[in-house]
Protein backbone atom coordinates (compact mmCIF):
# COMPACT_ATOMS: atom_id res chain seq x y z
CA UNK A 1 0.00 0.00 0.00
CA UNK A 2 1.76 2.96 -1.10
CA UNK A 3 1.67 5.98 0.21
CA UNK A 4 0.23 8.98 -1.31
CA UNK A 5 0.59 11.92 0.82
CA UNK A 6 2.63 12.71 4.39
CA UNK A 7 1.85 16.06 6.44
CA UNK A 8 1.73 16.89 10.13
CA UNK A 9 3.15 13.73 10.86
CA UNK A 10 0.09 11.97 8.96
CA UNK A 11 0.58 9.41 6.41
CA UNK A 12 -2.08 9.10 3.78
CA UNK A 13 -2.12 5.52 1.85
CA UNK A 14 -4.36 3.77 -0.58
CA UNK A 15 -4.32 0.06 -1.72
CA UNK A 16 -3.58 -0.43 -5.44
CA UNK A 17 -4.75 -3.86 -6.10
CA UNK A 18 -7.77 -4.59 -8.68
CA UNK A 19 -11.31 -4.48 -7.56
CA UNK A 20 -10.57 -2.67 -3.87
CA UNK A 21 -14.03 -2.63 -2.50
CA UNK A 22 -16.30 0.66 -3.09
CA UNK A 23 -16.65 3.14 -1.86
CA UNK A 24 -13.45 4.89 -3.42
CA UNK A 25 -11.56 5.73 0.35
CA UNK A 26 -7.98 6.77 1.85
CA UNK A 27 -6.19 5.07 4.93
CA UNK A 28 -4.99 6.99 7.11
CA UNK A 29 -2.16 6.78 9.79
CA UNK A 30 -0.79 8.40 12.83
CA UNK A 31 1.45 7.19 15.51
CA UNK A 32 -0.09 3.82 16.57
CA UNK A 33 -3.71 4.92 15.37
CA UNK A 34 -5.70 4.44 12.15
CA UNK A 35 -8.63 5.69 10.15
CA UNK A 36 -10.04 4.93 6.84
CA UNK A 37 -11.81 7.88 5.52
CA UNK A 38 -14.66 8.14 2.30
CA UNK A 39 -13.22 10.75 -0.55
CA UNK A 40 -16.44 11.46 -1.77
CA UNK A 41 -18.35 12.89 1.32
CA UNK A 42 -15.51 12.35 3.91
CA UNK A 43 -17.41 9.73 6.05
CA UNK A 44 -15.52 7.96 8.78
CA UNK A 45 -16.00 4.74 7.71
CA UNK A 46 -13.48 3.55 11.04
CA UNK A 47 -11.22 5.61 13.10
CA UNK A 48 -9.43 5.91 16.11
CA UNK A 49 -7.86 9.45 15.13
CA UNK A 50 -8.20 12.53 17.58
CA UNK A 51 -10.30 15.04 16.35
CA UNK A 52 -7.83 17.10 15.31
CA UNK A 53 -6.03 14.71 12.69
CA UNK A 54 -9.56 13.82 11.42
CA UNK A 55 -10.20 17.36 10.60
CA UNK A 56 -6.86 18.06 9.08
CA UNK A 57 -7.61 15.22 6.18
CA UNK A 58 -10.59 16.50 6.12
CA UNK A 59 -9.64 19.62 5.36
CA UNK A 60 -7.21 17.75 3.00
CA UNK A 61 -9.41 15.19 1.27
CA UNK A 62 -11.89 18.75 0.28
CA UNK A 63 -8.85 20.38 -1.66
CA UNK A 64 -7.55 17.35 -3.50
CA UNK A 65 -10.71 15.39 -3.95
CA UNK A 66 -10.29 15.44 -7.85
CA UNK A 67 -6.88 13.65 -7.95
CA UNK A 68 -7.74 11.41 -5.30
CA UNK A 69 -10.50 10.19 -7.09
CA UNK A 70 -8.13 10.12 -10.46
CA UNK A 71 -5.73 7.81 -8.20
CA UNK A 72 -8.98 5.34 -7.07
CA UNK A 73 -9.15 4.83 -10.80
CA UNK A 74 -5.72 4.02 -11.31
CA UNK A 75 -5.88 1.70 -8.02
CA UNK A 76 -8.82 -0.39 -9.20
CA UNK A 77 -6.63 -1.02 -12.62
CA UNK A 78 -3.98 -2.25 -10.43
CA UNK A 79 -1.79 0.86 -11.28
CA UNK A 80 0.18 2.94 -8.48
CA UNK A 81 -1.13 6.19 -7.50
CA UNK A 82 0.44 9.29 -7.92
CA UNK A 83 1.81 11.73 -5.37
CA UNK A 84 -0.29 14.30 -3.56
CA UNK A 85 0.65 17.53 -2.65
CA UNK A 86 0.90 17.57 1.40
CA UNK A 87 -0.65 20.66 3.52
CA UNK A 88 1.22 23.21 4.43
Amino acid sequence: MPTISMFYGIIIRMYYAPKEHNPPHIHVYYQDKTAVINIKDCEITKSNLKKRQLRIVKAWIELHRDELLANWTLCQNGEKPYNIEPLK
